[in-house]
């Protein structure tokens, strides 16, 4: 070879070894390539699936008890009457009825505009050093046990009011409203500002440049943008405050009075089940299989409004 020419580097044959971790994991078959994926997909189904089954057996015990109870309480009687007594033979549910809806409004009427204030502030306003703050302290609000809510609308709102109105009995839907929307507003807030800080910053600087200011801004473009969400949050403390037992149970009155003055002591669907569920009737009789009639009509209730919130996410719903 001549002088200066080096002859071409001589290739190694590269060592015999065990296969790499993936080679490894391709060589395995398909049965055994996926068997981890297919346990966690079937973990996955079964969380998801639980729910459909909770929900199925709760329906399919109302339905197969109250049967029995609409074997003695014709449905036309107890979907129309005015007076609700099963024990004496007295079937209409419409003095329920309008005992939850009256204290659903007033909570509705208390939860929603100061909810949505407060989701507002914190998403458009409040630096993020306070809204880090704030927004878990209201969140507490959730945390309290209902029981005391119960007795906070009893012995500390109430008095407040009668001084307000004098002739406001001990035992009023519009106290125990007022408090279930004091409870509510966290359920309202956040999940409002949440969707509110979903909305694009490319609007709002839109808005900006055609010399809108932060309120217009505000309610003007952020709001709608964010109506679907907010509607879901509005839609959850519906259903929070039609559900309610223990505030409706010790402050609003446990006699069925057919009546849509707040002002009034009546009794809603919970709390003529708690009052029934105490253990004074029989297990069979006919007051004892009202409970399982009156939770279904609360049930058809929530139903119904979570139906409607579905609806109207859909047709408000915004992609970006």
């Amino acid at each position: 070879m001549p002088a200066g020419l080096s002859s071409p580097p001589r290739r190694e044959k590269p060592a015999e070894g065990p296969p790499a971790q993936g080679a490894a994991h391709l060589m395995l078959g398909p049965g055994k390539r996926y068997w981890k994926d297919r346990i966690i997909r079937g973990l996955l189904f079964l969380a998801a699936a639980s729910s459909v089954v909770v929900t199925t057996g709760i329906v399919a015990i109302l339905l197969a008890e109250s049967m029995v109870f609409f074997r003695q309480a014709p449905l036309w009687e107890f979907l129309t009457g005015t007076n609700w007594a099963p024990r004496n033979g007295h079937f209409g549910i419409l003095p329920l009825v309008s005992g939850t809806l009256v204290t659903t409004a007033v909570a509705l009427a208390v939860a929603l505009p100061v909810g949505t204030i407060i989701a507002i502030y914190l998403s458009e306003y409040a630096p993020f050093a306070l809204r880090e703050i704030i927004k878990p302290v209201l969140e507490l609000l959730s945390a309290v046990p209902t029981v005391i809510y119960g007795y906070f609308a009893l012995l500390f709102v109430t008095p407040q009011l009668q001084k307000i109105f004098p002739n406001l009995q001990t035992f009023s839907m519009l106290s125990a409203g007022i408090v279930m929307g004091i409870m509510i507003i966290p359920y309202v807030s956040s999940l409002s500002e949440d969707a509110m800080r979903a909305v694009p910053m490319l609007l709002r600087e839109g808005a900006y440049a055609l010399g809108a200011n932060k309120m217009i801004t505000s309610i003007k473009v952020v709001y709608p943008a964010a109506l679907s969400g907010i509607g879901a949050a509005y839609i959850l403390g519906i259903s929070r405050a039609i559900g309610e037992t223990m505030i409706v149970s010790i402050a609003a009155g446990t006699g069925p009075r057919l009546t849509w003055n707040p002002a009034e002591p009546a009794a809603t669907i919970t709390a003529y089940i708690v009052q029934v569920c105490q253990g004074d009737l029989p297990h069979g009789s006919v007051g004892y299989q009202s409970i399982f009639a009156a939770g279904l009509t609360l049930f058809l209730m929530t139903l119904g409004f979570n139906i409607l919130g579905h609806i109207l996410r859909k047709r408000f719903r915004e992609a970006y």
